[in-house]
């Protein structure tokens, strides 16, 4: 495909997720919001929002250096950002994209798709559990005395526990895991590869699949610096994340403290379970609820402070990321890209 016609799809994409956006909101609600900004603060809102989406980057060369030669800078980032783009296109987030990036991941590397999704499957786990551990002690000593801080705490508290949980049924149960997902996953795979094979993939074929899954998930337990760098990567992103709301907050004349933003970052990933791509309303909603209640600043002020950092974001998300994923290459379903 040329490469005019894929910057043209790319921007399409993207511009149709921001078309959506201000439909939800109102046109009119968002230039209303951005036109109350100091413009200096959304000067420096936008390049924080651009390096939000960079330092993503970080994880995804970390995860994808066990396959093959693995990434170079600049395609991570490439990557990163067209994780952006099915993370907000995807009803599920990351549940759900992170699958569709697998596809992309293998083709890139040479590898096998049981792989890459492996490797991401554990660097999206690490990076959660990093970012609401830090949330939850943080928290412990910031908003222990908050007046109605309780609810976000013990929600912090749970998402920890039950990622520890989750994380430890799955290892535990991996045999009977294994077994079960071989026979729910044969008879799809069959009709898939049967698209492109006149022969298409059976039970030894995806039993040899999971397999590879597993062991590149637990692979990683003898790179501890891997696992530290994508650790890192999570804690920059929700850095800048915080500090994009910080100075939304700066540029409308409120002063409000870092840390206590900081420490509500993950919690509007429960969003995800929202069956809505982007997480529209939802998303904006939880966080500005959590914003109110750790900074005590007015809900007006709240939701325009959300308002304008989702505004930058999304945009980003949707047109930068469009453009990557049209330049990725996997799309096209053949024989010998198992």
């Amino acid at each position: 495909m040329r490469r005019s016609i894929r910057f043209l799809l790319g921007t399409c994409a993207g511009s149709a997720i921001l078309g959506g956006y201000l439909y939800t909101v109102g046109a009119e609600t968002v230039l209303a919001r951005m036109t109350t900004v100091a413009p200096w603060a959304l000067g420096i809102v936008a390049v924080l929002v651009v390096l939000e989406g960079i330092a993503d980057g970080i994880g995804v060369w970390a995860s994808i250096a066990p396959l093959g030669d693995g990434l170079s800078g600049s395609k991570s980032v490439q990557f990163a950002l067209a994780g952006d783009f099915f993370d907000t296109l995807s009803p599920a987030g990351p549940v759900s994209s992170e699958p569709i990036m697998a596809r992309f991941f293998s083709v890139e590397t040479g590898t096998g798709y049981a792989e890459a999704l492996g490797v991401r499957s554990t660097a999206k786990y690490v990076k959660s559990a990093t970012q609401v551990l830090v949330s939850g002690l943080l928290g412990i000593f910031l908003l222990v005395d908050t007046p109605n801080a309780t609810p976000i705490l013990l929600t912090l508290g749970g998402s920890l526990a039950g990622l520890v949980v989750f994380g430890g049924v799955v290892l535990w149960s991996r045999t009977q895991l294994s077994s079960a997902l071989v026979v729910v996953l044969t008879p799809i795979v069959a009709r898939i590869s049967g698209l492109y094979r006149e022969q298409p993939y059976g039970r030894d074929f995806v039993a040899a699949g999971v397999e590879r899954y597993w062991s590149r998930l637990v692979g990683f337990r003898e790179t501890p610096g891997l696992l530290a760098l994508i650790a890192i990567g999570g804690l920059v992103e929700q850095l800048l994340t915080a500090a994009a709301l910080w100075v939304a907050f700066a540029g409308l004349g409120v002063d409000s403290v870092f840390l206590p933003i900081l420490v509500i970052i993950p919690l509007p990933q429960i969003a995800s379970v929202v069956p809505i791509p982007g997480s529209l309303g939802a998303y904006d909603l939880l966080l500005g609820g959590a914003l109110v209640v750790v900074t005590g600043v007015p809900t007006a002020v709240a939701t325009a402070a959300v308002l304008l950092v989702r505004t930058l974001t999304l945009p980003f998300s949707a047109i930068a990321g469009g453009v990557c994923v049209s330049y990725l290459r996997g799309w096209r379903l053949r024989g010998d890209a198992a």
